[in-house]
């Protein structure tokens, strides 16, 4: 009884293997710097997330009245991103006047 290993190569991972098949013309023009001609990319809209910061850090702050207007999330939603500006940091005080709505506000520390 012999034993027979049979010597095959190891098998090419898709990575290697796009790497290969790139030019290295394409690659070198990729990593070039860009082109002062071409058309600039559009500007993001600001997200929800960062207009609540805004209306935050105003001075009067904000009711969860006026968050919830201004993203048109539900209430539990805007509270829920409220926990999420603590969890990155910000510092979120909320006051409560007698007869009034809960006012939250972003204090820098």
């Amino acid at each position: 009884m012999t034993d027979t290993i049979e010597n095959k190569p190891a098998p090419k991972l898709w990575r290697d293997m796009a790497r290969r098949l790139t030019p290295a013309a394409e690659v070198k023009a990729s990593t070039s710097a860009p082109d002062p001609n071409a058309e600039s990319k559009p500007v993001k809209p600001a997200s929800k997330a960062s207009l609540m910061l805004g209306m935050l850090q105003r001075a009067d702050g904000a009711t969860i009245s006026q968050l919830v207007a201004a993203t048109d999330w539900l209430p539990h939603t805007t509270r829920a991103a409220l926990t999420g500006l603590k969890k990155k940091g910000y510092h979120v005080t909320s006051m409560k006047a007698e007869g009034e709505e809960r006012v939250y506000r972003v204090v820098a520390d």
